[in-house]
Protein backbone atom coordinates (compact mmCIF):
# COMPACT_ATOMS: atom_id res chain seq x y z
CA UNK A 1 0.00 0.00 0.00
CA UNK A 2 2.78 2.08 1.25
CA UNK A 3 4.58 1.55 -2.78
CA UNK A 4 1.27 2.85 -4.16
CA UNK A 5 0.50 5.97 -2.39
CA UNK A 6 4.17 6.64 -3.17
CA UNK A 7 3.60 5.77 -6.69
CA UNK A 8 0.24 7.83 -6.61
CA UNK A 9 2.13 10.67 -5.29
CA UNK A 10 4.73 11.00 -7.46
CA UNK A 11 2.15 10.73 -10.68
CA UNK A 12 0.54 13.67 -8.90
CA UNK A 13 3.51 15.50 -8.98
CA UNK A 14 4.06 14.73 -12.40
CA UNK A 15 0.93 16.23 -13.89
CA UNK A 16 1.10 19.20 -11.81
CA UNK A 17 4.75 20.07 -13.15
CA UNK A 18 2.53 19.49 -17.07
CA UNK A 19 0.62 22.50 -16.48
CA UNK A 20 1.81 25.81 -17.77
CA UNK A 21 0.69 28.83 -15.60
CA UNK A 22 1.76 31.20 -18.58
CA UNK A 23 -1.21 30.11 -20.76
CA UNK A 24 -3.84 32.41 -20.63
CA UNK A 25 -6.76 29.86 -19.15
CA UNK A 26 -4.46 29.39 -16.62
CA UNK A 27 -3.28 33.29 -15.45
CA UNK A 28 -6.09 33.93 -13.67
CA UNK A 29 -5.40 31.22 -11.16
CA UNK A 30 -1.44 31.05 -11.07
CA UNK A 31 -1.30 33.51 -8.28
CA UNK A 32 -2.09 30.25 -6.04
CA UNK A 33 -1.88 27.65 -8.28
CA UNK A 34 1.77 27.89 -9.15
CA UNK A 35 2.73 28.02 -5.70
CA UNK A 36 0.61 24.72 -4.69
CA UNK A 37 2.23 22.68 -7.24
CA UNK A 38 5.63 23.76 -6.27
CA UNK A 39 4.82 22.80 -2.85
CA UNK A 40 3.32 19.32 -3.54
CA UNK A 41 6.23 18.77 -6.11
CA UNK A 42 8.47 19.46 -2.88
CA UNK A 43 6.60 17.11 -0.77
CA UNK A 44 4.20 19.37 0.75
CA UNK A 45 0.88 17.36 1.03
CA UNK A 46 -1.77 19.28 -0.98
CA UNK A 47 -4.92 18.78 1.39
CA UNK A 48 -2.87 20.70 4.40
CA UNK A 49 -1.38 23.56 1.97
CA UNK A 50 -4.76 24.48 0.61
CA UNK A 51 -6.31 24.55 4.14
CA UNK A 52 -3.57 27.25 5.31
CA UNK A 53 -4.33 28.96 2.38
CA UNK A 54 -8.44 28.51 2.63
CA UNK A 55 -7.36 29.83 6.95
CA UNK A 56 -5.10 33.08 5.72
CA UNK A 57 -8.25 33.79 2.92
CA UNK A 58 -10.81 33.04 5.58
CA UNK A 59 -12.69 31.24 3.58
CA UNK A 60 -16.38 29.50 4.97
CA UNK A 61 -19.24 27.91 2.86
CA UNK A 62 -22.35 28.75 2.80
CA UNK A 63 -22.85 28.04 6.56
CA UNK A 64 -20.32 29.95 7.84
CA UNK A 65 -18.05 26.84 8.93
CA UNK A 66 -14.61 27.07 7.86
CA UNK A 67 -13.65 25.82 4.68
CA UNK A 68 -10.87 23.04 4.65
CA UNK A 69 -9.78 20.09 2.73
CA UNK A 70 -9.76 16.34 3.41
CA UNK A 71 -9.23 13.23 1.69
CA UNK A 72 -11.75 11.27 -0.45
CA UNK A 73 -11.72 8.41 1.86
CA UNK A 74 -13.07 10.57 5.05
CA UNK A 75 -16.28 11.41 3.31
CA UNK A 76 -18.76 8.85 4.97
CA UNK A 77 -20.24 5.95 3.30
CA UNK A 78 -23.67 7.11 1.45
CA UNK A 79 -22.96 10.88 1.87
CA UNK A 80 -23.29 12.82 -0.89
CA UNK A 81 -20.12 14.98 -2.03
CA UNK A 82 -22.37 17.94 -2.18
CA UNK A 83 -24.29 17.97 1.11
CA UNK A 84 -21.11 16.99 2.77
CA UNK A 85 -19.33 19.90 1.86
CA UNK A 86 -22.53 22.29 2.88
CA UNK A 87 -22.88 20.67 6.18
CA UNK A 88 -19.19 20.64 7.14
CA UNK A 89 -17.42 22.65 5.30
CA UNK A 90 -14.72 19.82 3.99
CA UNK A 91 -13.95 19.47 0.33
CA UNK A 92 -13.06 15.64 -0.18
CA UNK A 93 -9.91 16.06 -2.35
CA UNK A 94 -8.25 13.84 -4.25
CA UNK A 95 -4.35 13.54 -5.45
CA UNK A 96 -5.59 14.45 -9.28
CA UNK A 97 -5.74 17.79 -11.64
CA UNK A 98 -9.17 17.62 -11.07
CA UNK A 99 -10.03 18.00 -7.78
CA UNK A 100 -6.70 20.53 -7.65
CA UNK A 101 -8.43 22.71 -10.06
CA UNK A 102 -11.72 22.09 -8.21
CA UNK A 103 -10.08 23.56 -5.30
CA UNK A 104 -8.31 26.19 -6.73
CA UNK A 105 -11.80 27.54 -7.82
CA UNK A 106 -12.46 27.35 -3.98
CA UNK A 107 -9.20 29.57 -3.72
CA UNK A 108 -10.17 32.74 -6.31
CA UNK A 109 -14.42 32.20 -6.40
CA UNK A 110 -15.18 31.52 -3.25
CA UNK A 111 -18.49 33.34 -2.78
CA UNK A 112 -19.33 31.54 -6.08
CA UNK A 113 -18.65 28.42 -4.99
CA UNK A 114 -20.39 29.32 -1.73
CA UNK A 115 -23.79 30.00 -3.50
CA UNK A 116 -23.70 26.74 -5.99
CA UNK A 117 -22.71 24.42 -3.18
CA UNK A 118 -26.04 25.20 -1.60
CA UNK A 119 -27.91 25.51 -4.71
CA UNK A 120 -26.67 21.67 -4.84
CA UNK A 121 -27.42 20.90 -1.44
CA UNK A 122 -31.01 22.14 -1.17
CA UNK A 123 -31.70 20.13 -3.98
CA UNK A 124 -30.45 16.81 -2.58
CA UNK A 125 -31.91 17.92 0.54
CA UNK A 126 -35.38 18.21 -1.30
CA UNK A 127 -35.01 15.95 -3.90
CA UNK A 128 -32.47 13.28 -2.83
CA UNK A 129 -29.74 12.14 -4.46
CA UNK A 130 -31.38 10.85 -7.82
CA UNK A 131 -30.06 8.92 -11.37
CA UNK A 132 -31.33 12.17 -13.17
CA UNK A 133 -30.08 14.79 -11.04
CA UNK A 134 -33.17 17.39 -12.80
CA UNK A 135 -32.76 20.70 -14.56
CA UNK A 136 -31.43 22.69 -11.93
CA UNK A 137 -28.69 20.15 -10.02
CA UNK A 138 -27.38 19.32 -13.91
CA UNK A 139 -26.84 23.29 -14.76
CA UNK A 140 -25.10 23.63 -11.29
CA UNK A 141 -23.06 20.65 -12.28
CA UNK A 142 -22.23 22.02 -15.97
CA UNK A 143 -21.38 25.04 -14.29
CA UNK A 144 -18.94 23.74 -11.87
CA UNK A 145 -17.64 21.21 -14.50
CA UNK A 146 -17.47 23.07 -17.44
CA UNK A 147 -18.20 26.65 -16.94
CA UNK A 148 -16.34 30.35 -18.69
CA UNK A 149 -17.19 33.15 -17.73
CA UNK A 150 -18.17 35.79 -20.97
CA UNK A 151 -17.72 39.33 -19.88
CA UNK A 152 -19.49 42.07 -22.00
CA UNK A 153 -20.89 45.00 -22.08
CA UNK A 154 -21.32 44.87 -25.64
CA UNK A 155 -24.53 43.91 -26.91
CA UNK A 156 -23.45 42.91 -30.78
CA UNK A 157 -20.41 40.84 -29.01
CA UNK A 158 -23.18 38.87 -26.54
CA UNK A 159 -25.31 38.45 -29.84
CA UNK A 160 -22.79 36.69 -31.49
CA UNK A 161 -21.83 34.59 -28.94
CA UNK A 162 -25.92 33.71 -28.44
CA UNK A 163 -26.67 33.21 -32.06
CA UNK A 164 -23.15 31.19 -32.89
CA UNK A 165 -21.98 33.73 -35.12
CA UNK A 166 -18.50 32.66 -35.62
CA UNK A 167 -17.09 34.94 -38.10
CA UNK A 168 -18.55 38.09 -36.46
CA UNK A 169 -17.52 36.80 -32.72
CA UNK A 170 -13.94 35.55 -33.94
CA UNK A 171 -13.10 37.17 -37.21
CA UNK A 172 -14.33 40.69 -37.51
CA UNK A 173 -14.45 40.95 -34.09
CA UNK A 174 -11.05 39.71 -33.21
CA UNK A 175 -9.46 43.36 -32.20
CA UNK A 176 -11.81 43.67 -29.83
CA UNK A 177 -11.21 40.69 -27.92
CA UNK A 178 -9.60 41.80 -24.03
CA UNK A 179 -11.60 44.93 -24.45
CA UNK A 180 -15.11 44.56 -25.30
CA UNK A 181 -14.87 41.16 -24.09
CA UNK A 182 -13.20 38.30 -22.57
CA UNK A 183 -13.49 35.07 -20.85
CA UNK A 184 -12.42 33.76 -17.63
CA UNK A 185 -12.42 29.65 -17.06
CA UNK A 186 -14.20 28.27 -14.18
CA UNK A 187 -14.90 24.49 -14.68
CA UNK A 188 -12.44 22.39 -13.12
CA UNK A 189 -12.90 19.79 -15.75
CA UNK A 190 -12.95 22.02 -18.17
CA UNK A 191 -9.22 23.68 -16.84
CA UNK A 192 -7.96 19.80 -16.35
CA UNK A 193 -8.83 19.08 -20.27
CA UNK A 194 -6.69 22.67 -21.14
CA UNK A 195 -3.63 21.02 -19.35
CA UNK A 196 -3.26 19.33 -22.62
CA UNK A 197 -6.14 21.20 -25.18
CA UNK A 198 -7.27 20.30 -28.44
CA UNK A 199 -9.55 22.19 -30.71
CA UNK A 200 -12.46 20.73 -29.98
CA UNK A 201 -12.51 21.90 -26.20
CA UNK A 202 -15.89 23.32 -26.01
CA UNK A 203 -17.50 25.12 -23.01
CA UNK A 204 -20.89 26.20 -21.44
CA UNK A 205 -20.54 30.26 -21.66
CA UNK A 206 -21.98 31.83 -18.78
CA UNK A 207 -22.81 35.75 -19.73
CA UNK A 208 -21.73 38.70 -17.21
CA UNK A 209 -22.34 42.46 -18.13
CA UNK A 210 -19.23 43.31 -16.58
CA UNK A 211 -16.23 44.99 -18.38
CA UNK A 212 -13.09 42.56 -18.47
CA UNK A 213 -11.05 42.76 -15.57
CA UNK A 214 -13.55 43.99 -12.93
CA UNK A 215 -12.91 43.25 -9.62
CA UNK A 216 -16.36 42.53 -8.40
CA UNK A 217 -16.22 39.61 -10.46
CA UNK A 218 -16.56 36.67 -7.69
CA UNK A 219 -19.87 39.04 -6.22
CA UNK A 220 -21.18 39.57 -9.46
CA UNK A 221 -21.13 36.01 -10.74
CA UNK A 222 -22.69 34.78 -7.05
CA UNK A 223 -25.80 37.15 -7.44
CA UNK A 224 -26.04 36.47 -11.00
CA UNK A 225 -26.08 32.55 -10.16
CA UNK A 226 -28.46 32.87 -7.11
CA UNK A 227 -30.50 35.18 -9.25
CA UNK A 228 -30.81 32.75 -11.47
CA UNK A 229 -31.63 29.88 -9.38
CA UNK A 230 -34.04 32.03 -7.41
CA UNK A 231 -35.94 32.55 -10.83
CA UNK A 232 -36.19 29.39 -12.11
CA UNK A 233 -33.71 29.72 -15.02
CA UNK A 234 -31.53 27.03 -14.21
CA UNK A 235 -32.26 24.39 -16.72
CA UNK A 236 -29.46 22.32 -17.81
CA UNK A 237 -27.44 22.98 -20.73
CA UNK A 238 -30.27 25.84 -21.50
CA UNK A 239 -28.80 28.12 -19.09
CA UNK A 240 -25.54 28.68 -21.18
CA UNK A 241 -23.71 29.29 -24.69
CA UNK A 242 -21.43 26.92 -26.35
CA UNK A 243 -17.81 28.48 -26.93
CA UNK A 244 -14.98 26.46 -28.24
CA UNK A 245 -12.78 27.94 -26.49
CA UNK A 246 -9.78 27.31 -28.76
CA UNK A 247 -11.26 30.23 -30.99
CA UNK A 248 -10.63 32.63 -28.59
CA UNK A 249 -8.12 35.15 -29.39
CA UNK A 250 -4.89 34.88 -27.99
CA UNK A 251 -5.70 30.99 -26.93
CA UNK A 252 -4.22 29.47 -29.65
CA UNK A 253 -2.03 30.39 -32.74
CA UNK A 254 -3.43 28.75 -35.19
CA UNK A 255 -6.53 30.50 -35.08
CA UNK A 256 -5.05 33.38 -36.33
CA UNK A 257 -5.79 31.91 -39.49
CA UNK A 258 -9.55 32.52 -40.62
CA UNK A 259 -9.95 29.47 -41.76
CA UNK A 260 -9.66 27.76 -38.73
CA UNK A 261 -13.36 28.44 -37.77
CA UNK A 262 -14.96 26.99 -40.72
CA UNK A 263 -14.65 23.31 -38.98
CA UNK A 264 -18.47 22.66 -38.85
CA UNK A 265 -18.06 20.17 -36.50
CA UNK A 266 -16.29 22.23 -33.55
CA UNK A 267 -17.75 25.80 -34.82
CA UNK A 268 -21.26 24.62 -35.63
CA UNK A 269 -23.64 26.77 -36.64
CA UNK A 270 -26.32 25.92 -34.04
CA UNK A 271 -30.29 25.20 -34.57
CA UNK A 272 -32.61 27.24 -35.54
CA UNK A 273 -34.38 28.51 -32.01
CA UNK A 274 -30.84 28.80 -30.75
CA UNK A 275 -30.10 31.35 -33.30
CA UNK A 276 -33.42 32.89 -33.17
CA UNK A 277 -32.65 32.94 -28.87
CA UNK A 278 -29.50 35.06 -29.75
Amino acid sequence: MRTQQIAAGEDFAAALAGIDWSRPWFRPFAAHGAALAAAVQGGADLRSALDARAASLELRNARGLPLRFIAQEALPDGSAYEAHIDATGAVPTRDNLHDFFNALVWLHFPRTKRVLNQIQAEVIAREGVQTARGGVRDAATLFDENAVLFLSTDDGMIAALRGFAWGPLFVEGRARWGSDCAVVPFGHALLEKLVQPYKAVTAHAWILPLVPGDPALDAVLARSLQSAADAGALRGGRSFAPLPVMGIPGWCEDNADPDFYADATVFRPGRRRDRDAG
